[in-house]
């Protein structure tokens, strides 16, 4: 089994952490239309979760206020490291952070990946709000060990489609070339 299959922490043998916590900053915008005073969005995250309670309000000002949402754990996956390089290959390394409305004001974080593909699928849900946000420099270089650590480059290979057996069809036997099939 792989340690993606097993769980294991690969921290825990001296690696790179496939584990780490970080702390998600968000905004509550104040909107100018008719249907709507405000709009929830992530704005950014920290490095490490600080110690204060989610839902305590960091700043404001005219336009936005910034609340702090609370901890959450980013899970690396080894089948995922090309995802991450091209990430931080990008020039605007990010993580895709995503809210999910509870209730009223409150939001919870849905979840957090650093794989572009992935949070890109995530914003095609509905219902939660996508944001991709800077990965701060601590992150990339966690990211980037992961990468550098577990990375195996894969070499495509493309399929050679089998020929159907055109006399055994004409026959009306089956494809023995192809498990029987026709």
């Amino acid at each position: 089994m792989s340690e993606d299959e097993t769980g294991a922490d690969a921290g825990a043998e001296g690696g790179p952490d496939k584990r780490f916590s970080i702390g998600i900053v968000i905004a509550k915008v104040r909107l100018t239309g008719p249907w709507a005073s405000h709009a929830w969005r992530p704005v950014s995250v920290l490095p490490a979760p600080p110690e204060v309670t989610a839902g305590t309000r960091l700043s404001a000002d005219g336009r936005q206020e910034l609340f702090y949402a609370g901890p959450f754990e980013v899970e690396l996956h080894r089948s995922e490291t090309s995802h991450y390089r091209d990430n931080l290959a990008s020039g605007r390394p990010s993580l895709w952070v995503a809210l999910r409305p509870i209730g009223g004001e409150d939001h919870e974080i849905a979840t957090v990946t650093a794989n572009p593909y992935e949070g890109e699928s995530l914003a095609e849900g509905i219902g939660e709000i996508v944001e991709a946000v800077p990965m701060p420099v601590g992150i990339q270089a966690k990211v980037a060990a992961f990468v550098d650590a577990f990375h195996v480059e894969r070499a495509f290979v493309k399929r050679k489609r089998d020929r159907p057996d055109r006399e055994a069809l004409a026959r009306g036997e089956p494809d023995a070339k192809r498990g029987g099939r026709s």
